[in-house]
């Protein structure tokens, strides 16, 4: 895996207090240093925008955010169940997973939070 050099400290992140990083176009951008396990959830959104080419990737998260919103009428249970973030938070700890990542691998079924 080609270690990510963009990974940007910032003061303060537009999604709320309770979010301390988020990648957007291959740059990370967190309001402090992140763990090992931490970079690697935010590295397999990288990967994720990258195949299916950066704004589709968001125009998908966002559609699927708020049908999800609209299922579960609640803001945290729909980010869970967004596709790219079960297979980020399932994989998170493999610090080996973008080795051996399938592309496309959010379509499969992943562990429900």
């Amino acid at each position: 895996m080609r270690k990510m050099k963009r990974i940007y400290l910032v003061k303060k992140l537009p999604l709320g207090k309770n979010y301390y990083a988020i990648c957007l176009f291959g740059f990370v951008l967190s309001v402090r240093p992140l763990s090992a396990t931490e970079l690697n959830h935010e590295l397999i959104h990288a990967a994720q925008q990258k195949e299916l080419l950066y704004i589709p990737f968001f125009l998908w998260y966002g559609i699927e955010w708020l049908f999800l919103f609209l299922k579960y009428r609640n803001w945290e249970k729909a980010y869970f169940h967004i596709r790219f973030e079960q297979e980020a938070y399932h994989h998170q700890a493999d610090l080996d997973y973008l080795k051996h990542r399938k592309h496309f691998r959010y379509h499969s079924s992943m562990t429900s939070r």
